[in-house]
């Protein structure tokens, strides 16, 4: 039985998931690592090039330079961070400019007028102001700034892809795809509760805490904020609990090493994220002769591959290294991302009326607008 293209990519994706899966039950820390420094880079260069191709999927020619402004910005506030430049009343900058960028997306998408546009960037980031406020934090502040760019990104934003996809083209086998997606994440955590399979190695403990330790904060602070899991607070010299200067609690080193690393909430989780970046890395890879990214000028082609082997180079060198000369990068291309985020949502809302309409089957009229 002859499949079309489309069905035999939704049964290699399936496969792909398998795989993410296994690889995730058994060294779900260095998995990650392996996927964000070799994967992760070769897509945001071309998913980038993509997207540049398609106009950022916005109406007008230049909307993608707020995104890029956007990025930039964050990137300047981490610098100054890092160089002991701390601004109380920028606090909460990060979480009012992501706001700001995935708000604005959907202007980008509907409304061609620019004025419009302009007078909806003042308007937002008004309303950003209003909801967010310094030294606050609040669980919207927390989605926005921990969860958008990373397991909404990779879980959540990739699922509404697979979703408008199959249901664009009326693919059970999509569909297929779609369910075992959800099902994975659900066997992570149910299955092989208590065993591990491989221990964490020493190299992927010290990549996760080297230098400010980006990716062990960020579990940690998942494990805290999402599961409720409790770690040791340090107190000063007087026995009161210490909290740095954005009003974020001091916590033991050692005590959340070993919840990360060596408890069942932090190996289960860990487990999820593995499979969440890696599939995510790998259904944009899987889907060349249907989205077709690949078909650039061959000159951008191979400015991508060397910046891609620079990556590489770097992280095999020093992840810390590489880690921080792709941020921007990584972080561009999420934001770069909304609109497209905003067009799949919009899609399976269309295409769910449609198929309420005239039923499951990809009609002839259907198929034209197309």
């Amino acid at each position: 039985m002859a499949f079309s293209k489309s069905t035999r990519i939704n049964y290699i994706n399936i496969g792909l998931m398998a795989i993410s899966c296994i690889a995730a039950f058994i060294m779900p820390f260095e998995v990650f690592l392996f996927a964000y420094a070799v994967l992760g880079p070769l897509h945001y260069l071309t998913e980038i090039s993509w997207l540049h191709d398609r106009k950022y999927f916005t109406r007008g020619k230049y909307n993608n330079v707020v995104l890029w402004i956007i990025g930039g910005l964050i990137i300047l506030k981490n610098i100054a961070n890092h160089f002991g430049l701390y601004l109380p009343y920028f606090s909460d900058f990060e979480s009012k400019i992501i706001f700001v960028a995935l708000t604005i997306s959907l202007l980008m998408v509907f409304v061609q007028n620019p004025y419009i546009k302009i007078g909806g960037l003042f308007f937002i980031l008004l309303v950003s102001n209003l909801i967010f406020k310094p030294d606050h934090r609040d669980g919207l502040a927390f989605l926005i700034v921990a969860l958008l760019p990373t397991l909404i990104h990779v879980f959540i934003f990739t699922g509404f892809f697979m979703l408008y996809g199959a249901l664009k083209e009326r693919s059970k086998s999509g569909l297929l795809s779609v369910a075992i997606f959800i099902v994975c994440p659900i066997l992570l955590f149910v299955l092989f509760r208590n065993e591990i399979f491989v221990p964490v190695t020493k190299y992927a403990q010290d990549t996760f805490t080297s230098d400010g330790g980006g990716f062990f904060r960020m579990i940690r602070r998942f494990l805290h904020e999402l599961f409720g899991v409790q770690f040791t607070q340090m107190k000063d010299a007087a026995g009161n609990l210490s909290f740095s200067r954005n009003g974020s609690p001091v916590w033991d080193f050692n005590d959340s090493v070993n919840i990360v690393f060596h408890s069942q909430a932090g190996i289960l989780f860990m487990r999820f994220i593995a499979f969440a970046y890696t599939y995510h890395y790998l259904n944009w890879f899987s889907k060349t002769e249907i989205i077709r990214w690949h078909e650039v000028p061959k000159t951008r082609f191979m400015a991508v591959i060397i910046l891609w082997i620079v990556s590489l180079v770097l992280y095999a060198y020093n992840y810390s290294l590489g880690y921080t000369w792709l941020y921007f990068l990584s972080l561009c291309h999420v934001l770069l991302e909304f609109p497209l985020n905003v067009v799949s949502i919009s899609g399976i809302g269309k295409e769910l009326i449609s198929i309420s309409k005239n039923g499951f089957k990809l009609t002839r009229a259907v198929a034209t607008e197309k």
